[in-house]
């Protein structure tokens, strides 16, 4: 016995007769469109908590002074934390890179 069907018969009524009619998988563009509109509430989150926080405050770094609002001052900060873990993690992927050429300096 044979499992092929006969060409001849058409296909029963729920099975697709071709890719065309399957529902689509996530593609890059889906992700990208949700991932800036993900960005989009993130940076009103953060102009709202920098609109709401603007007393001044004196700020001291290497020499440097000056004064900026709170919100501000912690925003520039977070923002130069995301910096240093970027760098870490940049680290980190091209020494498992490294590793999983076998490429040597």
């Amino acid at each position: 016995m044979s499992t092929q069907t006969d060409p001849t018969t058409p296909p029963l009524a729920d099975e697709p007769t071709d890719d065309t009619h399957r529902k689509p998988g996530g593609s890059r563009t889906n992700a990208a469109l949700w991932f800036a509109i993900l960005g989009g509430v993130i940076l009103a989150v953060l102009l709202v908590f920098v609109l709401q926080n603007l007393d001044r405050v004196a700020i001291e770094f290497l020499g440097f002074q000056g004064e900026v609002p709170v919100g501000v001052a912690l925003l520039l900060a977070a923002i130069a934390g995301g910096l240093i873990v970027a760098v870490a993690a940049g680290a980190r992927i091209m020494q498992l890179r490294r590793r999983a050429t076998g490429w040597k300096r």
